[in-house]
């Protein structure tokens, strides 16, 4: 093992179910997991561990009846502790070792693989915390830790890149939503700013476009938000959305702006003033209309620079041309945005997204020559159902799929897919248009009317909007 994985996961044999659980939460939230499950046969237990626990970021030992008593465990705790990696955590009532009474340890003996648990979110942002940092440099000297273990040697410091430097063909841009800042008296306006960024992430999160950091992590800069730049490198975000809420007069005002992490440099900023007398319906109200305006900003951004881009495209930046292309719907454009999505699937051929936008334009091209070309349709069709098998809960790729499959006169598989894009993102006005002329050709005008009213309402489209 020669790169530093993220978490080194330390447990007794008897609590591998448990470790499970962290393991898979951990692997949920992009952290690179080692833990001993993954042993090659043939390798060396004690050398193939020890390498992976000197070069583990953070040391996550959980501790248990049967672990304190583990001579093996304590070792791991032994050196995580030497090393400054060590991030424990309770999984049952239990006398820790001595040396370790002193160490800061979380609570999660009750804990069962809920996302959404308080003490979980606040283990998770001590996980992140040292991830970030790359974990303290070791010392150089120390004498053997039990077992036979000794401390690394100290590593040269390496320079940071940049957080989107060097990502993958298909990378999403990633955001962090700060919590927001109470700048009223009131106690209910300190409720309504706690959850607002938990809400909005939320919202982000239901498009699986962009990427969302965990509002675990985003809560430790609750209090510390003067540098945008060093917080977005710690967390890994390409934006930051920042906010702040306070009374004026008889309004609730809500502010928020979208910072590029990399410069500081504000790309978006907008107030958002509701009666109080309307306080308990505002919440949802504007977390909807917030969510919808970031996800706008944030693609057209997106587009923006890839169009600029002279060459180096990445499968992400490709489906941002083509998707700016669309916006014409002329055939010279959508010729266009075929192309671009063909880049995409060349660059990344397991990305759903651009396999579904290659189908839509090549479904769109056999509508606008007439559904003449059975080739085009037979293509169109192939990348639709890969898009799917790929990614069938992304509401992107569902809608474009429905398109396309309406296209091919395959209406009653295309309803189910717009009815799903748009349950998993309501505010997408091209889900709910999809959605309505599926339910048109099932001559149900009325709910298509209906679907109508309300894309409209949220005004947050493919072409227009946010598809992220």
């Amino acid at each position: 093992m020669t790169a530093r994985t993220d978490i080194f996961l330390s447990y007794n044999r008897e609590d591998q179910a448990r470790a499970k659980v962290f393991a898979e939460a951990f692997a949920a939230q992009g952290f690179d997991v080692w833990w001993d499950v993954g042993l090659k046969a043939g390798e060396a237990y004690d050398e193939v561990t020890e390498n992976a626990l000197r070069k583990a970021k953070a040391v996550v030992v959980l501790w248990s009846k049967k672990s304190v008593q583990s001579r093996w465990v304590r070792a791991e705790a032994t050196l995580a502790d030497r090393n400054k990696t060590l991030v424990p955590c309770m999984i049952e009532p239990c006398d820790r070792p001595i040396m370790f009474e002193l160490t800061q340890t979380a609570e999660l003996s009750h804990w069962q693989g809920d996302a959404g648990d308080s003490a979980w979110r606040s283990f998770l942002s001590d996980v992140y915390r040292f991830v970030a940092k790359g974990g303290a440099t070791p010392a150089a000297s120390a004498a053997p830790a039990p077992g036979g273990l000794n401390p690394a040697p100290a590593a040269p410091p390496v320079a940071r890149p940049s957080v989107y430097a060097g990502k993958p063909h298909h990378e999403r841009p990633s955001i962090a939503i700060l919590p927001f800042t109470n700048r009223s008296t009131e106690r209910a306006d300190e409720v309504f700013a706690g959850g607002m960024g938990e809400d909005i992430a939320s919202a982000l999160s239901l498009g699986r476009g962009l990427k969302v950091i965990s509002q675990g992590a985003t809560a430790a800069y609750r209090k510390n938000t003067s540098d945008l730049r060093t917080i977005g490198q710690e967390l890994g975000a390409k934006y930051i959305l920042e906010g702040n809420v306070r009374r004026v007069g008889a309004n609730l005002r809500v502010t928020a702006q979208l910072v590029e992490a990399d410069n500081g440099a504000i790309l978006w900023t907008q107030k958002f003033d509701r009666p109080l007398s309307e306080l308990a319906e505002l919440q949802e109200e504007l977390v909807e209309e917030l969510a919808a305006h970031l996800g706008v900003q944030i693609q057209k951004v997106e587009m923006e620079r890839a169009l600029r881009k002279p060459g180096d495209i990445t499968a992400w930046e490709a489906v941002m041309r083509s998707w700016a292309n669309y916006v014409r719907m002329n055939p010279e454009s959508v010729a266009v945005a075929v192309a671009e999505a063909r880049r995409a699937v060349s660059l990344a051929p397991d990305y759903a997204v651009a396999r579904a936008t290659l189908a839509m334009g090549l479904a769109l091209l056999y509508q606008q020559t007439g559904y003449r070309d059975r080739a085009l349709i037979g293509e169109a069709i192939e990348h639709a159902e890969t898009a799917l098998s790929l990614n069938p809960n992304h509401a992107t790729v569902l809608f474009q799929v429905s398109n396309t499959f309406g296209n091919a006169a395959r209406h009653a598989e295309a309803l189910p897919l717009g009815e799903r894009a748009v349950e998993l993102n309501p505010s997408l006005i091209d889900a709910r248009q999809s959605l309505a002329c599926s339910l048109s050709h099932f001559e149900r005008y009325e709910e298509a009317l209906i679907e109508l009213a309300e894309g409209d309402l949220n005004r947050s489209g493919f072409a227009g909007g946010s598809t992220l």
